[in-house]
């Protein structure tokens, strides 16, 4: 009798634990009847903006509550535990954050996310269709950005005012180039910095010009001529044109960096227009001083050694959100991630709350665009989406294939390095290098 007695309490503890692994699976409902959908991300930023998108969806969605359960990880513990998971079949969120660089790794074989063109597809003539397709395979969409990321200019409108240039003259890189001449002359200090260890000044300028690190059937082009002149141009812009100088800390994320910058170090930085939010966060003492402008363009002249491209802008950086195969409520979670960004009110919340350019072009112009914060108070330009619209019709593609995680982190470790600080490499011989290390 004892013994029937354990056995059956062993079994519904058992049971009972079962019960509690598929709550925490998503099976089952969360607090107050809600379902509870599971959320991995690797920026405490976006867990915040999925929780106050989860408000607004409750109030929306009475009869289809839901409880999120966010979980912040490192960038690499996340990744590499998501595509274990993925790949085991057990173990998975519902919806999780992956970061653009990362996504290829998550579309080989079969694919283990849910695609979103069901709800897509009815408005995409609204969305900034390159950075829908840096998601896509096969026609399909696995991921939904928080913003844009076009790339664009930021100028210290009073550096270039003691050189006697006029931000708005400057339409091209011919004039760009020039134009840093004149800041080098009557300041002593660069027009630009270029980054050696990342790839934000390289790989938005290739872009730009037409060209790509991989083509649209996934093969290698990274080593192709117009990338070679994209970055002999930026080898001249520090040592012919000496207009520019190597970032100070390698990139434009260090703290290195935001000093020089905030001290007037320099008259210019190209940057995606997220990083807004590193301006009025790290170099204070800029306010008021910096224009946020479109990006020259490649006009075919000598000084761009005859690249000619029609492309206003590109997108990136990013992160995709997807839903995973083994989600329980994979349609409810579909719809979240879409209401949470993919809505008007989700887009525009976007910018209000995280100071991102929406990917739905169609609130540009809506008036909750213009209200004043943080970043129309920083930045002399105001009206920063109105400049957004004469951009939206010129933007590059960026392919992600496979192969591009391997080839960001080979241009981020090898390329520029070799080549603007090191000068070991020419360009041609740095990017072929790092092209036959992937083919």
């Amino acid at each position: 009798m004892r013994k029937t007695l354990l056995i059956a309490m062993s079994f519904l503890l058992l049971t009972g634990s079962l019960g509690l692994f598929a709550k925490g699976q998503g099976e089952s409902a969360g607090a107050s009847g809600s379902t509870e959908l599971s959320f991995w991300t690797f920026q405490d930023l976006h867990a915040q903006f999925m929780k106050k998108a989860v408000e607004k969806w409750n109030v929306a969605n009475p009869t289809q509550k839901i409880t999120l359960k966010a979980e912040v990880l490192p960038y690499d513990d996340m990744h590499n535990k998501l595509l274990i998971a993925l790949q085991s079949g057990v173990g998975a969120p519902d919806i999780v954050d992956i970061e653009i660089s990362k996504f290829a790794n998550y579309l080989k074989g079969s694919i283990q996310l849910a695609p979103l063109n069901d709800l897509i597809d009815p408005v995409k003539d609204k969305f900034i269709e390159a950075r829908l397709d840096n998601y896509a395979k096969n026609g399909k969409y696995y991921g939904l950005d928080y913003h844009v990321g076009a790339e664009v200019m930021y100028y210290n409108v009073d550096m270039l005012k003691s050189a006697g240039v006029d931000p708005e003259s400057i339409k091209t890189w011919s004039d760009y180039i020039k134009a840093g001449q004149k800041v080098v002359a009557a300041t002593g200090k660069p027009m630009c910095t270029l980054e050696s260890t990342e790839h934000w000044s390289l790989y938005p300028l290739i872009s730009l010009a037409g060209s790509d690190i991989l083509d649209k059937n996934g093969k290698v082009i990274l080593d192709n001529d117009t990338n070679v002149k994209v970055l002999k141009m930026l080898y001249d812009m520090v040592y012919k044109y000496k207009i520019a100088i190597t970032t100070p800390g390698g990139f434009h994320h260090s703290e290195e960096y935001y000093g020089f910058m905030n001290g007037g170090g320099a008259a210019s930085i190209w940057m995606p227009l997220w990083y807004m939010g590193r301006f009025t966060d790290y170099m204070p003492d800029l306010k008021g001083k910096i224009i946020v402008r479109p990006m020259p363009t490649f006009d075919g002249s000598d000084y761009v050694y005859g690249i000619k491209s029609p492309y206003l802008s590109t997108g990136m950086g990013g992160t995709g959100t997807a839903v995973t195969v083994q989600c329980k409520n994979v349609d409810l979670a579909k719809k979240f991630v879409f209401f949470s960004k993919g809505t008007k009110e989700g887009s525009i919340a976007t910018w209000t709350e995280l100071g991102f350019d929406p990917m739905r072009w169609d609130v540009w112009n809506d008036p909750a665009m213009n209200q004043p914060n943080k970043f129309t108070e920083y930045f002399i330009n105001k009206n920063i989406f109105g400049m957004m619209f004469d951009l939206k019709d010129a933007f590059n593609t960026t392919n992600l294939g496979e192969k591009y995680p391997e080839l960001i982190d080979i241009i981020k470790r090898n390329v520029s390095y070799q080549v603007l600080v090191e000068r070991s490499r020419t360009p041609e011989q740095a990017l072929k290098e790092a092209a036959s290390q992937i083919k």
